[in-house]
Parts: C-alpha cells; sequence; structure tokens
C-alpha cells in the first residue's frame, strides 16, 4: 500500500484509499457506525420510551435519517475500500449512482439540546453530521474531477455555485423561512 503526504491534497481514489487519511476515516466511520446501532438498540430504546412527546418526535425522525446517513457513508466507506483492494474499478466506483452529497440540511443537536433529546444521542447526530459532511467533501474532491478535465476558472466556478445556491431555493426567502422552522 502506498503512503501518501498528509499535506499533499487528496487528487484520486487511489491516492485517498491508498492512504493513513484513509484508513483513518474508515475506522472512526465504522466505529461511529457500531456505536450508533448499540446506542439505538440498547440504552437510546430505554431512553425514546420516556421522552416527552416533542422529544419523542424529534428523536424518532432523527434517528432514521441518523442511519441513513451512517448506512450511506459506511456504503462510500467500504466502495472505497473495494477499489483500493482491487474488487471494484475506478471507473465503475465514479459512477453517479455511488456519489454521495447532501441534499438537506443537516441535523443541528446544538438547537435541540434544551428540548429534553438524551445527550449521547445529541453528541452521535453531532458526530455522524461531520462525518457524513467530511465524506461528502471527499467524494466531491475525488470525483468531481471525473467528468471534464479542463482547467479550473475562478469565475465560473463561482458562477456555477450562484447557479446551483438558485436551483435550490437560496435566494428564495420563502424556502429559507420554511429551512429555519
Amino acid at each position: 500500500m502506498a503512503e501518501t503526504d498528509p499535506l499533499e491534497p487528496v487528487t484520486t481514489p487511489e491516492h485517498f484509499t491508498g492512504g493513513k487519511l484513509f484508513d483513518t476515516v474508515f475506522s472512526r466511520g465504522m466505529a461511529l457506525v457500531e456505536e450508533t446501532a448499540s446506542y439505538l438498540d440498547g440504552p437510546g430504546r430505554d431512553q425514546a420510551k420516556t421522552l416527552p412527546r416533542d422529544a419523542s418526535l424529534t428523536y424518532s425522525a432523527w434517528s432514521m435519517e441518523l442511519t441513513t446517513r451512517l448506512m450511506q457513508a459506511a456504503s462510500w466507506l467500504v466502495m472505497q475500500k473495494a477499489v483500493r483492494d482491487g474488487e471494484m474499478r475506478r471507473e465503475d466506483a465514479s459512477a453517479r449512482k455511488y456519489r454521495i452529497k447532501r441534499d438537506e440540511p443537516p441535523l443541528n443537536p446544538e438547537a435541540q439540546r434544551s428540548r429534553g433529546l438524551p445527550p449521547r444521542f445529541l453528541d452521535l447526530v453531532g458526530r455522524a453530521e461531520a462525518l457524513y459532511e467530511q465524506i461528502c467533501r471527499l467524494d466531491e474532491a475525488l470525483y468531481q474531477g471525473t467528468k471534464t478535465k479542463t482547467a479550473s476558472n475562478p469565475v465560473s466556478d463561482q458562477i456555477a455555485q450562484l447557479q446551483k445556491a438558485a436551483e435550490t431555493g437560496a435566494f428564495d426567502p420563502l424556502m429559507v423561512w420554511r429551512r429555519s422552522k
């Protein structure tokens, strides 16, 4: 396995999966999946039974989102490992169906701290959101360039970001207001 310089930018899946960063992200991500599953099946299940109605509804919805995001993150990590181990071709891994990106705003555990949810649950949510965000950034860095190999143009990049923001409703005051509720 090739070693990578931690100061070098991650530019290809092989570069990423061949280094210490991947090993760290992989082990941390899989450990978080196990820890979360153990919590939700054990102490979390017991704690959820005693929550007030509003907190119980939030707990139920968030635990589903938490599980979904962690499974997406774990799947992405396992796929990267398959690329590294030669069990999957890079071209296959770069297919659109394997891309991971954030379509919804992240869960905000800090906004829920005083609303009756268990602190350990909120800690797991925060850690899972951080992992998911990191994997989304890595996916973009690794596979964004597989579509075209043109030189980066800062102005074009900024225009593309503004277009994407406009398409997602970032400039629609009603959409922003609905998200904040």
